[in-house]
């Protein structure tokens, strides 16, 4: 009796090819019964979601200079307390305030045919700060730079608790593999019987994703720096072997 294995790739809408391969082929998948007068058909499909960012995440701190490096350090620290300080002041939870880095790197000056010599010393202290409401993060922002800050980066716009997200990413790549079957069933003058297996090759939560610190073009003194969500797009891709008669 002759067995017929087909596989089918798709990789989103991408165009597929069918082609009939030999029994000793189709034992590439163990534990998967060929059985007479019947067509496996394998469908990668990835589904998708969006929504909106709900966390920013962005590092601030303070640069200063001096003739040595304990004047440096200690400029540094008394305006670093003042950046912190602002943060708390704007509610924002000790968990969610992390040293990033610390630094002190002399400062040189350069002539032609001599050494470089030390003119003072730069130090760095900048701590990374995770906003749970992105609405209230562009004046925090402001009171940062108020307090002393001088160095802002970011912010990453990321999905706080994205598996449910994930889970209608799941959910959609599932139903975009059984239309495909469907199709390319209906299309071979044959019918999707079950599904064989299923596997999960890849998933993206939608972040990190960097954004840039937006400030609104106003001549008003109170204009204040805006954070713009945006949305993310969170994918799940699977894969999904069907049996056709």
């Amino acid at each position: 009796m002759r067995y017929q294995f087909a596989t089918l790739a798709l990789i989103a809408l991408a165009p597929v090819t069918l082609a009939a391969t030999a029994p000793a082929a189709a034992q590439a998948a163990p534990g998967v019964p060929i059985l007479p007068d019947a067509t496996v058909l394998d469908v990668v499909a990835t589904g998708q979601v969006t929504r909106t960012p709900d966390v920013a995440t962005l590092r601030a701190g303070v640069v200063t200079q001096a003739l040595t490096a304990a004047a440096a350090l200690g400029e540094n620290a008394t305006r670093m307390e003042r950046v912190v300080a602002a943060l708390r002041a704007a509610g924002i939870a000790p968990r969610d305030i992390a040293t990033a880095s610390v630094g002190l790197q002399p400062q040189y000056r350069y002539a032609e045919n001599q050494p470089p010599a030390i003119t003072g010393y730069q130090a760095t202290n900048t701590v990374s700060v995770k906003f749970r409401d992105i609405a209230k993060s562009g004046t925090a922002l402001d009171a940062l730079v108020k307090a002393g800050a001088n160095q802002i980066e970011g912010p990453q716009l990321t999905i706080d608790q994205p598996e449910a997200a994930l889970d209608a990413a799941r959910v959609d790549a599932i139903k975009r593999a059984r239309a495909r079957a469907d199709l390319y069933a209906q299309a071979a003058g044959l019918r999707v019987d079950r599904i064989v297996s299923i596997g999960e090759a890849s998933e993206s939560d939608g972040g990190p994703r960097p954004q840039m610190v937006y400030a609104r073009a106003a001549k008003a003194a109170d204009a204040s720096t805006e954070i713009l969500p945006g949305e993310s797009e969170l994918t799940a891709t699977v894969m999904v072997r069907f049996l056709l008669k």
